[in-house]
Protein backbone atom coordinates (compact mmCIF):
# COMPACT_ATOMS: atom_id res chain seq x y z
CA UNK A 1 0.00 0.00 0.00
CA UNK A 2 2.70 2.09 -0.14
CA UNK A 3 3.31 2.72 -3.35
CA UNK A 4 1.15 5.30 -5.01
CA UNK A 5 -0.14 2.79 -8.13
CA UNK A 6 -0.80 -0.08 -6.21
CA UNK A 7 -3.73 1.79 -4.73
CA UNK A 8 -4.92 2.68 -8.90
CA UNK A 9 -7.65 0.39 -9.87
CA UNK A 10 -8.27 0.60 -13.60
CA UNK A 11 -11.98 -0.12 -14.98
CA UNK A 12 -11.67 -1.95 -18.48
CA UNK A 13 -15.01 -0.83 -19.59
CA UNK A 14 -13.79 -2.00 -23.08
CA UNK A 15 -15.77 -3.56 -25.32
CA UNK A 16 -14.02 -6.95 -25.44
CA UNK A 17 -11.56 -9.33 -25.65
CA UNK A 18 -8.75 -7.73 -27.25
CA UNK A 19 -9.31 -4.17 -26.32
CA UNK A 20 -9.08 -5.38 -22.89
CA UNK A 21 -5.87 -7.61 -23.25
CA UNK A 22 -4.15 -4.31 -25.46
CA UNK A 23 -5.09 -1.95 -22.48
CA UNK A 24 -3.39 -4.48 -19.84
CA UNK A 25 -0.37 -4.67 -21.96
CA UNK A 26 -0.10 -0.58 -22.40
CA UNK A 27 -1.15 -0.12 -18.56
CA UNK A 28 1.13 -3.41 -17.23
CA UNK A 29 3.13 -1.78 -14.47
CA UNK A 30 1.02 1.80 -13.97
CA UNK A 31 -1.57 0.67 -12.07
CA UNK A 32 -2.06 -1.83 -8.98
CA UNK A 33 -4.92 -3.98 -10.37
CA UNK A 34 -7.36 -4.07 -13.09
CA UNK A 35 -11.30 -4.19 -12.51
CA UNK A 36 -13.47 -6.16 -14.84
CA UNK A 37 -17.30 -5.46 -14.60
CA UNK A 38 -20.18 -6.65 -15.91
CA UNK A 39 -20.38 -5.58 -19.66
CA UNK A 40 -16.91 -7.08 -20.35
CA UNK A 41 -17.38 -10.43 -17.97
CA UNK A 42 -20.99 -11.06 -19.55
CA UNK A 43 -19.14 -10.77 -23.29
CA UNK A 44 -16.47 -12.52 -22.31
CA UNK A 45 -16.58 -15.10 -19.13
CA UNK A 46 -14.68 -16.57 -17.08
CA UNK A 47 -11.54 -17.07 -19.95
CA UNK A 48 -10.56 -13.26 -20.02
CA UNK A 49 -10.30 -13.49 -16.29
CA UNK A 50 -8.39 -16.31 -16.35
CA UNK A 51 -5.97 -15.20 -19.38
CA UNK A 52 -5.23 -11.54 -17.49
CA UNK A 53 -4.56 -13.09 -14.47
CA UNK A 54 -1.89 -15.63 -16.19
CA UNK A 55 -0.15 -12.42 -17.05
CA UNK A 56 0.60 -11.85 -13.07
CA UNK A 57 -1.89 -8.82 -12.78
CA UNK A 58 -4.17 -8.40 -10.21
CA UNK A 59 -8.09 -8.60 -10.97
CA UNK A 60 -10.75 -6.87 -8.90
CA UNK A 61 -13.98 -8.89 -10.74
CA UNK A 62 -16.56 -6.39 -10.24
CA UNK A 63 -19.82 -8.32 -10.70
CA UNK A 64 -21.92 -6.88 -7.62
CA UNK A 65 -23.87 -10.07 -6.47
CA UNK A 66 -27.02 -9.41 -5.26
CA UNK A 67 -29.36 -12.49 -5.06
CA UNK A 68 -30.52 -15.20 -2.45
CA UNK A 69 -27.66 -16.58 -0.14
CA UNK A 70 -27.37 -19.67 -1.72
CA UNK A 71 -27.22 -18.17 -4.72
CA UNK A 72 -24.25 -15.46 -4.33
CA UNK A 73 -22.44 -18.43 -2.44
CA UNK A 74 -22.14 -20.89 -5.63
CA UNK A 75 -21.40 -17.46 -7.67
CA UNK A 76 -18.83 -16.50 -5.06
CA UNK A 77 -17.55 -20.13 -4.84
CA UNK A 78 -17.21 -19.79 -8.79
CA UNK A 79 -15.13 -16.46 -8.91
CA UNK A 80 -12.96 -17.35 -6.47
CA UNK A 81 -11.66 -20.98 -8.73
CA UNK A 82 -10.62 -17.99 -10.65
CA UNK A 83 -8.03 -16.09 -8.67
CA UNK A 84 -9.44 -13.21 -8.34
CA UNK A 85 -8.31 -10.58 -5.87
CA UNK A 86 -11.37 -8.49 -5.11
CA UNK A 87 -14.82 -9.22 -5.44
CA UNK A 88 -18.18 -7.09 -5.15
CA UNK A 89 -21.72 -7.85 -3.52
CA UNK A 90 -24.52 -5.79 -2.82
CA UNK A 91 -24.71 -4.37 0.41
CA UNK A 92 -28.36 -4.14 0.34
CA UNK A 93 -28.59 -7.96 0.15
CA UNK A 94 -28.85 -8.43 3.90
CA UNK A 95 -27.05 -10.02 6.34
CA UNK A 96 -27.80 -13.62 5.54
CA UNK A 97 -26.46 -12.74 2.26
CA UNK A 98 -23.01 -11.38 3.03
CA UNK A 99 -22.57 -13.65 5.76
CA UNK A 100 -22.76 -16.81 2.86
CA UNK A 101 -20.53 -14.75 0.48
CA UNK A 102 -17.83 -14.12 3.01
CA UNK A 103 -17.93 -18.00 4.32
CA UNK A 104 -17.48 -18.90 0.74
CA UNK A 105 -14.59 -16.80 0.12
CA UNK A 106 -13.08 -17.41 3.25
CA UNK A 107 -13.31 -21.45 1.74
CA UNK A 108 -11.39 -20.74 -1.15
CA UNK A 109 -7.34 -21.43 -1.38
CA UNK A 110 -6.86 -17.66 -1.71
CA UNK A 111 -9.44 -15.72 -0.40
CA UNK A 112 -10.18 -12.53 -2.18
CA UNK A 113 -11.33 -9.25 -0.43
CA UNK A 114 -14.73 -8.95 -0.32
CA UNK A 115 -16.40 -5.50 -1.10
CA UNK A 116 -20.20 -4.24 -0.17
CA UNK A 117 -21.16 -1.79 -2.73
CA UNK A 118 -23.10 0.71 -0.45
CA UNK A 119 -25.27 3.40 -2.77
CA UNK A 120 -23.84 3.74 -6.44
CA UNK A 121 -21.66 6.73 -7.23
CA UNK A 122 -24.27 7.62 -9.89
CA UNK A 123 -27.03 7.92 -7.45
CA UNK A 124 -28.06 11.16 -5.86
CA UNK A 125 -30.05 12.01 -2.35
CA UNK A 126 -33.23 12.52 -4.50
CA UNK A 127 -32.68 9.11 -6.05
CA UNK A 128 -32.26 7.44 -2.49
CA UNK A 129 -35.22 9.38 -1.95
CA UNK A 130 -37.42 8.15 -3.95
CA UNK A 131 -37.05 4.45 -2.64
CA UNK A 132 -38.37 5.44 0.25
CA UNK A 133 -35.24 5.61 1.87
CA UNK A 134 -35.23 8.78 4.73
CA UNK A 135 -32.82 10.64 5.84
CA UNK A 136 -29.60 11.59 4.23
CA UNK A 137 -27.07 10.01 2.10
CA UNK A 138 -24.25 9.87 4.82
CA UNK A 139 -26.77 7.96 7.07
CA UNK A 140 -28.36 5.38 4.26
CA UNK A 141 -24.46 4.43 3.53
CA UNK A 142 -23.60 4.33 6.96
CA UNK A 143 -26.67 1.77 7.72
CA UNK A 144 -25.36 -0.69 4.66
CA UNK A 145 -21.64 -0.30 6.03
CA UNK A 146 -22.72 -1.48 9.46
CA UNK A 147 -24.80 -4.22 7.86
CA UNK A 148 -21.87 -5.54 5.82
CA UNK A 149 -19.26 -5.23 8.64
CA UNK A 150 -21.35 -7.07 11.23
CA UNK A 151 -21.67 -9.78 8.78
CA UNK A 152 -17.58 -10.11 8.18
CA UNK A 153 -17.32 -7.75 5.47
CA UNK A 154 -13.70 -6.24 5.62
CA UNK A 155 -14.19 -3.74 2.20
CA UNK A 156 -16.66 -1.07 1.34
CA UNK A 157 -17.39 0.47 -2.19
CA UNK A 158 -18.70 4.16 -1.68
CA UNK A 159 -18.62 7.20 -2.55
CA UNK A 160 -15.61 9.89 -1.57
CA UNK A 161 -18.02 11.89 0.30
CA UNK A 162 -19.11 9.16 2.97
CA UNK A 163 -15.19 8.64 3.27
CA UNK A 164 -14.79 11.30 6.00
CA UNK A 165 -18.36 9.85 7.81
CA UNK A 166 -16.79 6.43 7.23
CA UNK A 167 -13.73 7.06 8.49
CA UNK A 168 -15.42 8.81 11.41
CA UNK A 169 -17.60 5.57 12.69
CA UNK A 170 -16.14 2.42 11.42
CA UNK A 171 -12.93 0.42 11.97
CA UNK A 172 -9.61 2.12 10.79
CA UNK A 173 -8.48 -1.53 8.94
CA UNK A 174 -11.67 -1.34 6.76
CA UNK A 175 -10.38 -1.40 2.87
CA UNK A 176 -12.31 1.90 1.16
CA UNK A 177 -12.59 1.07 -2.16
CA UNK A 178 -13.80 4.73 -4.08
CA UNK A 179 -15.23 5.22 -7.61
CA UNK A 180 -16.47 7.74 -9.82
CA UNK A 181 -12.95 9.21 -9.71
CA UNK A 182 -12.43 11.77 -12.03
CA UNK A 183 -8.86 13.92 -12.42
CA UNK A 184 -9.25 17.55 -12.13
CA UNK A 185 -10.76 19.26 -15.43
CA UNK A 186 -12.31 15.98 -16.57
CA UNK A 187 -15.95 15.91 -16.72
CA UNK A 188 -17.94 14.18 -14.28
CA UNK A 189 -19.80 12.52 -16.84
CA UNK A 190 -22.76 9.73 -15.64
CA UNK A 191 -21.80 10.03 -12.13
CA UNK A 192 -23.15 12.42 -8.92
CA UNK A 193 -20.55 11.50 -6.50
CA UNK A 194 -17.07 12.47 -7.74
CA UNK A 195 -13.44 13.91 -6.04
CA UNK A 196 -10.37 14.05 -7.33
CA UNK A 197 -7.33 11.74 -6.56
CA UNK A 198 -5.73 13.42 -4.75
CA UNK A 199 -8.80 14.05 -2.32
CA UNK A 200 -10.37 10.97 -2.25
CA UNK A 201 -7.10 10.02 -0.84
CA UNK A 202 -6.45 12.95 1.35
CA UNK A 203 -9.83 11.73 2.30
CA UNK A 204 -9.20 8.06 4.00
CA UNK A 205 -9.27 6.51 0.33
CA UNK A 206 -7.38 2.85 0.18
CA UNK A 207 -7.73 2.49 -3.49
CA UNK A 208 -9.35 4.35 -6.56
CA UNK A 209 -11.46 3.26 -9.49
CA UNK A 210 -10.36 5.18 -12.42
CA UNK A 211 -11.80 4.24 -16.19
CA UNK A 212 -12.75 6.23 -19.06
CA UNK A 213 -10.66 9.22 -17.83
CA UNK A 214 -7.86 6.72 -18.48
CA UNK A 215 -9.20 4.20 -20.93
CA UNK A 216 -9.91 7.20 -23.12
CA UNK A 217 -7.04 8.95 -22.89
CA UNK A 218 -4.91 9.82 -25.65
CA UNK A 219 -1.88 8.10 -23.73
CA UNK A 220 -3.65 5.80 -21.30
CA UNK A 221 -0.07 4.86 -19.67
CA UNK A 222 0.56 8.70 -19.21
CA UNK A 223 -3.18 9.60 -17.51
CA UNK A 224 -2.78 6.99 -15.00
CA UNK A 225 1.41 8.20 -13.92
CA UNK A 226 -0.84 11.67 -13.80
CA UNK A 227 -3.39 9.74 -11.53
CA UNK A 228 -0.57 7.98 -9.77
CA UNK A 229 1.09 11.11 -9.73
CA UNK A 230 -2.13 12.55 -7.52
CA UNK A 231 -2.18 9.90 -5.33
CA UNK A 232 1.82 9.82 -4.25
CA UNK A 233 1.38 14.12 -3.82
CA UNK A 234 -2.04 12.73 -1.16
CA UNK A 235 0.12 10.61 0.60
CA UNK A 236 3.05 12.75 1.22
CA UNK A 237 0.73 15.73 2.57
Amino acid sequence: MNDPKSRLIVALDVAGRREALAAVRRLSGHVGYFKIGLELFTREGPGLVEEIRDTGEKIFLDLKLHDIPNTVAGAMRSACALGIDMITVHASGGTAMLEAACAQARESAAPPLVLAVTALTSLSEADMNRFGVQGSMDEWVGRLARTAYEAGVRGLVASAREIPMLRRTMDPQLRLVIPGIRPAGVAAQDQARTATPYEAIRAGASFLVVGRPIMQAGDPAAAADAATAEIARALGS
